[in-house]
């Protein structure tokens, strides 16, 4: 039997299944690989097996606790590390390193019983469990996610601590759905480039400059492709030939978007005075809800004034309750990259928010796949809250005119994209039945 092991973007911890966009690309990613090899087992990275089943039944929980005890760097108790120089520390931890590069049966071993002498059976399992799945992977695929920027390197050194794992075990990598840059941290691009360009395949959801960052570090050009997000396959099955008449909302606070309270005092006028103007609702459409991002009270404070009852979309908790959502919308305005997503494949037109270079790179790189259907609001320009009236008030006049034309666009990126996962199948035949290392 092949066996799959998958990564996810999701996050760790209680972080994990709080964003529905990336939830929605490992849905689609799951099923796609079900299709293509029905009697794979597919392991999917986690921390929370009960939220992995119940959004992704057809996956197989591997638990992440052995695969964070496996790559740990951790060499001296805390008493130990304060007394030791850092040149020491780094000189340990390339040691460790090495032997788990090495002699990875030898490092297992010493995790195993060092956690069993501590009365942590459940740890010792997960180690042999991680690095035996590690063993006998027939493929690992790293699941969509637009996390290789500078605001998330540790999880950019997570994915490729397991990447690069793979490749010294000679098994097949590809990477799917994603989405890179801005980085200019010198150390991820170090190993990156040692590291990426040894993968098979890796396709794009779009993105401004993504291609040319992957060209920059080495990655042959025969290894990239540019297919579009995965979510839009979910987007697409819900969409109607029919406009709805509300207008979706989003505004992200967060580190990566810059957004802050003086944007929103700006855009909420804005919003309320069309709505009222055009006598519709102001519907929420949160896609990440967890303790570092909170989507639906940022779109609480848009509707303050206007509509003091929402929850902010607190309740719509699954890729398909946003999604529906979404399809109510004659037009959406978001600062969330996934609820655009959801939009556009439904052919509803979007109105982008985008201030810092990371969300200026993923919404411009929609706008070049939908054209004038996705309308980016750069509100590091001086004059945006005129872009932003001029661009709602195109948007819902063209609305019914541009849908077919978003669907036939989605449509082609949804084939694209399933061509590429056709070629799985041919990584699998390359590399040969997966055999212990």
């Amino acid at each position: 039997m092949k066996r799959i092991i998958v990564e996810t973007g999701l996050g760790k911890g209680i972080e994990e299944y709080g964003n529905m966009g990336d939830i929605s690309m490992l849905q689609v990613a799951v099923d796609r690989l079900r299709f293509l090899l029905p009697d794979a087992r597919i392991e999917v990275l986690t921390d929370s097996a009960e939220n992995l089943l119940r959004f992704c039944p057809a996956a197989v929980p591997l638990d992440n606790r052995g695969r964070t005890l496996w790559f740990s760097n951790a060499v001296l108790p805390e008493s130990l590390r304060k007394l030791t120089p850092q040149w020491g520390i780094n000189l340990l931890v390339q040691l460790k390193r090495m032997i788990r590069s090495q002699y990875p049966d030898r490092l297992k071993a010493m995790l195993v019983k060092r956690c069993e002498r501590r009365n942590r059976q459940k740890d010792a399992e997960s180690v042999a469990t991680f690095t035996n799945a590690l063993d006998e992977a027939s493929l690992v695929f790293i699941c969509g996610a637009g996390g290789f920027y500078d605001g998330c390197r540790s999880w950019n050194h997570d994915i490729l601590d397991l990447v690069e794992a793979a490749l010294e075990r000679k098994r097949p990598v590809a990477m799917f759905g994603q989405g890179f840059g801005p980085i200019s941290d010198p150390d991820v691009l170090k190993r990156a480039s040692k590291i990426l360009p040894q993968v098979e395949l890796i396709t794009l959801r779009g993105g401004r400059n993504s291609h040319e960052l992957l060209r920059k570090i080495g990655v042959s050009e025969s290894k990239m492709e540019t297919t579009g997000d995965e979510a839009l396959e979910l987007a697409y099955a819900s969409r109607s030939s029919e406009c709805g008449r509300a207008l979706g909302i989003n505004i992200r606070f967060l580190a990566s978007a810059w957004t802050d309270e003086k944007d929103v005092q700006i855009i909420r006028p804005i919003l309320h005075e069309f709505a009222r103007r055009h006598n519709v609702p102001l519907i929420p459409l949160p896609i990440a809800i967890h303790l570092g991002t909170r989507d639906d009270l940022a779109i609480r404070e848009l509707l303050a004034g206007f509509d003091e009852e929402s929850d902010g979309g607190r309740s719509l908790d699954s890729p398909d309750k946003v999604i529906k959502q979404v399809g109510g919308c004659r037009v959406i305005v978001t600062g969330a990259y996934h609820a655009a997503v959801f939009a556009l494949g439904q052919g509803v037109p979007v109105v982008a928010l985008a201030k810092s270079e990371y969300f200026c790179m993923k919404m411009l790189g929609l706008q070049d796949q939908f054209g004038a259907a996705c309308q980016t609001v750069l509100l590091n320009e001086p004059d945006w809250p005129l872009t932003l009236k001029a661009a709602l008030e195109n948007a819902w006049l063209n609305a019914e005119d541009m849908r077919q034309t978003m669907q036939a666009v989605t449509a082609g990126q949804i084939e694209l994209s399933r061509k590429s996962y056709g070629r799985i199948k041919g990584l699998l035949a390359g590399a040969g039945e997966a055999t212990a290392v």
